[in-house]
């Protein structure tokens, strides 16, 4: 029986033989100290490419997030974030437990809000509001379907931030895809920004690691704040050998998960139980409602003809090609979405 067809998310994906390879023959050091040569390397390559002065190579897009916060803020502060982000949805509420922020939530068109409700969240000093010391921006949006932010949208918010004197950080963990759908070199996006936070164990098929960049002084704030919160690896250069592979070599492949996710996003739009508009798979997340019966019944549906997708709420499911996805697999998944959803 062929194996299962993983399209609950781009964070499945198994590192390539050559990735193994990579990893096997790694140089290696303790990186809590320092000297894993490595690690240094893929921070180094990872500044340089966002244009930034310093980078950290942390376990997780999570970690990456939250250290950036514990850097831009103090205990009682607040943050702007849009509501369904990934850093306020499904970070374990993180902002409050490990910064002591609280976050106010600005309601989003796909994950996209504008520089006039930037504006329009801030109160004037007064002794009993929190002061707002952050902005966060996330792109692409994984809750609005993998949206990707327009430049000229995120130039007029971080121009309002800078005008307000507050910090920017750029959830970046699907920057990547951005980039790609776009034509928009990532450097170009996180110039305007204070951090970015990028992911290697999404797309680009590392089996671990994130990394958070930025200003050097901030970067080493966000170096102790890091063993501070559980991070500090010490033979690391396994993991980053493998994020430097999937740098250099699975980037440009990402417009062939494009291009299955809107082929994926056709047909559905011709199936009777499902209902999605085309126009808006952007990048490699297909989110389509169902409308014959609920969402776990539909996943189970799938599951039983061998493939593996999410229900990401009552009527809504999310299918994601990646990297491990071969063209005979994608052809049999198509052949099941019309089976259970014709």
């Amino acid at each position: 029986m062929p194996s299962p067809i993983d399209l609950r998310s781009d964070t499945v994906t198994q590192p390539t033989p050559a990735m193994r390879r990579a990893m096997a023959e790694a140089e290696v050091g303790d990186d809590v100290f320092g000297d894993d040569p490595t690690v240094q390397r893929l921070e180094a390559r990872v500044a340089a490419w966002l244009g930034k002065e310093a980078a950290l190579f942390v376990p997780s897009g999570t970690m990456a997030n939250q250290l950036a916060v514990r850097v831009h803020t103090r205990p009682g502060d607040e943050i702007l974030v849009e509501a369904q982000a990934h850093l306020y949805y499904y970070e374990a509420g993180a902002p409050a437990a490990l910064s002591g922020v609280m976050c106010r939530c600005l309601e989003g068109r796909r994950g996209v809000f504008t520089a006039a409700q930037v504006d329009a969240a801030l109160r004037p000093p007064d002794v009993h509001f929190p002061p707002t010391r952050l902005v966060c921006v996330e792109n692409t949006h994984n809750r609005g379907g993998g949206k990707v932010w327009p430049l000229a949208t995120l130039r007029e918010v971080a121009a309002c931030a800078r005008r307000h004197g507050l910090a920017l950080h750029l959830d970046g963990a699907r920057l990547w895809n951005a980039s790609a759908a776009s034509g928009v070199p990532e450097r170009e996006y996180a110039v305007l920004f204070d951090t970015v936070s990028v992911c290697f164990s999404k797309a680009l098929g590392a089996p671990v690691g994130s990394a958070l960049a930025g200003p050097a002084e901030l970067i080493g704030a966000a170096r102790r704040f890091r063993k501070m919160f559980g991070g500090g690896m010490r033979q690391a250069g396994i993991l980053a050998a493998a994020a430097l592979y999937a740098l250099e070599h699975h980037r440009e492949r990402l417009a062939e998960d494009h291009a299955r996710a809107r082929r994926l996003a056709e047909v559905l739009a011709g199936l009777p139980g499902a209902a999605i508009d085309p126009a808006t798979v952007e990048t490699n997340l297909v989110y389509f409602r169902v409308t014959r019966r609920p969402a776990a019944e539909v996943v189970a549906a799938l599951a039983a003809e061998g493939v593996r997708v999410l229900a990401s709420g009552p009527d809504t499911v999310r299918a994601v090609p990646h990297l491990n996805v071969t063209a005979a697999d994608f052809e049999r998944a198509l052949e099941a979405f019309r089976r259970v959803l014709g």
